[in-house]
């Protein structure tokens, strides 16, 4: 069974679909990680961001590996790298690089063949796996989603003010939403959740409710 879960900057999607994943013992598949990490593979080679070719390159040939809560890249553990907020800003290099996305949407589906697994991004429903059975879309406020991303950033030791984060997120929203492929999109059938006022603990709740109640329904 596949479930994807997509939604904006700072829905609180990403730790959702972790934790859901943990409890449902699905496979995790945060593939935002892939292209920060493709972005911080392209940077440690300073690469030349304003050639897609040699960007596609590097996606091509680098090896990531996504293991519990670690990300792996050429057997490097790059977890915290990948979570600069230089790196966030160089990752739409990676993410509008039709090459470069090519490459990662094939390892995806080959992460998830025969498996259980949730799915993490912003296209996962709309182009990765269309024919997953079990689709939700978070959101939440902008003003909430930046509070939490300030938080994050603030925790990994980043000196940040939470104006900055708020421009930044707007500007990320922008670019996802213009993104030509793999750009954020509700899926027709996806399932909308708004995170506004809801606890970690209950969105997780909610999730595994949904997916626990199609996994019912499907057999």
């Amino acid at each position: 069974m596949i479930v994807t879960i997509d939604g904006p900057a700072g829905s609180g999607k990403s730790s959702a679909a972790r934790q859901l994943a943990k409890r449902l013992g699905f496979l995790f598949l945060d593939t935002g990680s892939m292209y920060r990490a493709v972005a911080l593979a392209g940077h440690q080679q300073q690469v030349d961001w304003q050639t897609p070719g040699e960007l596609a390159r590097i996606a091509a040939n680098c090896r990531i590996e996504l293991t519990d809560d670690r990300v792996l890249l050429n057997d490097q553990d790059v977890t915290e790298q990948i979570r600069t907020v230089e790196i966030t800003r160089l990752t739409k290099y990676a993410a509008d690089n039709p090459e470069v996305r090519k490459t990662l949407v094939e390892t995806q589906r080959r992460f998830a063949d025969g498996q259980n697994v949730v799915a993490e991004g912003r296209d996962q429903a709309t182009v990765v796996f269309p024919q997953a059975e079990c689709k939700i879309f978070l959101t939440a406020d902008e003003t909430v989603r930046a509070q939490r991303r300030y938080l994050d950033l603030v925790s990994r030791g980043e000196r940040v003010s939470l104006d900055s984060v708020l421009k930044h997120q707007r500007q990320r929203d922008q670019q996802d939403e213009e993104r030509p492929i793999g750009g954020l999109r509700k899926a027709t059938d996806s399932i909308e959740i708004k995170t506004c006022g809801m606890s970690p603990a209950e969105v997780v709740e909610r999730l595994e409710a949904l997916v626990r109640e199609r996994m019912t329904t499907d057999h």
